[in-house]
């Protein structure tokens, strides 16, 4: 009996990776009847990857109320595993999806949430975290984050700051006399996908900011703050995180993680692969069925069907995609041996999104009778 794995990220705004597995799957069982399959759905540390994680190892959902990044209160949830581990969505609390396009106003926002969660974590006798960090409406350096954890901000006469990203550029010192130590005896594992360090013309507010409601009028106050929050770091905690790769993710969440909590910074896709032992689970397979919504030059950064590439072990490798774009042409010398689009005429977005479910089907039975792949 054949061994297909389908392990696929989400087609955002149109399924989940795992309502994905399932159309792949239908496509599979048209062409190999009693084909073994292991469904694996992905996230690289945005939306969902929690409940891919623990759909793939098994665990137990944790709901507590947070502050969303406005201050208000929010249910939000988090995975526990084995009782020892701890998979975190900063989005849950922290996301850009809990705040209204038109009331995006990021000089006022917090992380504040993100630390409660983990402090619930803590409080659970967690000894290892993986938090993924995609999503964020924040630009605050987890400060707010931090503030949660015990961290207290203090402005040039030692009052201390609300945690907000605006009073980033006010604040003089770090207080970390009442810092919950428990963070530092846990390993925490960051799930990143940019490479942006905190400030300057790639940094954090330049590249992301736009889409959080960054206005030219308050880019100054928040790239300037998060400057003057590495600079401090620096002075005070021993740390630089100016320029490291991902410092700048989630407005600079990355480089506060680093900053307050000794975390490590890991692809996203790598950190969710280790933690599902994904080699263990594709041994025996005789095909790995990957996919996303898009495909093009970008792929190649660490998005999930590279990930999987990586590490398929001599596996072949076929991508089901939504669109073909500028650049997807070198994954082929990355281990996907072969990129199946699920389009076979022109339609609106709408349209797609209503049929994602049978464009997705469809496509991998052509995939399958295509590529005429020599199974084991």
């Amino acid at each position: 009996m054949k061994k297909i794995i389908i392990a696929p990220d989400s087609f955002k705004g149109s399924a989940s990776s795992l309502e994905i597995c399932h159309f792949i799957e239908r496509g599979i069982l048209k062409i190999i009847k009693n084909a073994n399959i292991e469904k694996i759905p992905l996230a690289d540390g945005g939306e969902g990857t929690v409940d891919c994680i623990l759909y793939a190892v098994g665990g137990n959902i944790k709901k507590i109320n947070v502050k969303n990044p406005k201050g208000k209160i929010i249910e939000a949830k988090y995975g526990i595993i084995n009782k020892q581990k701890a998979v975190i969505e900063m989005a849950q609390a922290s996301g850009l999806t809990l705040i209204s396009h038109k009331k995006r106003n990021p000089l006022k926002y917090s992380t504040y949430g993100t630390g409660q969660i983990i402090k619930d974590a803590l409080d659970n006798n967690i000894k290892e975290i993986l938090i993924g960090i995609g999503g964020s409406a924040t630009n605050d350096c987890g400060i707010g984050m931090a503030k949660a954890l015990g961290y207290r901000f203090l402005d040039k006469n030692n009052n201390e700051l609300e945690a907000i990203a605006e009073n980033m550029i006010k604040v003089a010192s770090i207080d970390k006399s009442k810092v919950d130590k428990r963070i530092f005896d846990t390993k925490i594992t960051v799930a990143c996908d940019v490479k942006n360090p905190l400030y300057g013309e790639n940094g954090a507010t330049a590249v992301y900011g736009r889409q959080k409601g960054v206005r030219k009028k308050s880019f100054n106050v928040l790239d300037k703050g998060l400057k003057n929050i590495a600079k401090i770091v620096k002075k005070q905690l021993h740390k630089e995180i100016d320029y490291i790769e991902g410092a700048g993710a989630a407005g600079g969440l990355g480089g506060g993680l680093i900053a307050f909590c000794n975390a490590e910074l890991k692809s996203g896709i790598d950190a969710v692969l280790d933690i599902i032992e994904f080699e263990n689970k594709i041994k025996g397979a005789s095909l790995i069925i990957t996919g996303e919504g898009a495909i093009d030059g970008q792929t190649k950064e660490g998005k999930v069907p590279i990930g999987v590439a990586k590490r398929a072990c001599n596996t072949p490798v076929i991508a089901i995609v939504g669109e073909l774009r500028k650049g997807a042409d070198l994954v082929y010398d990355l281990g996907i041996s072969s990129i199946m689009p699920i389009f076979t005429k022109a339609m609106t977005r709408k349209k797609a999104i209503t049929n994602t479910g049978i464009l997705v089907e469809n496509a991998t039975e052509r995939a399958l009778r295509f590529i005429n792949i020599e199974l084991k």
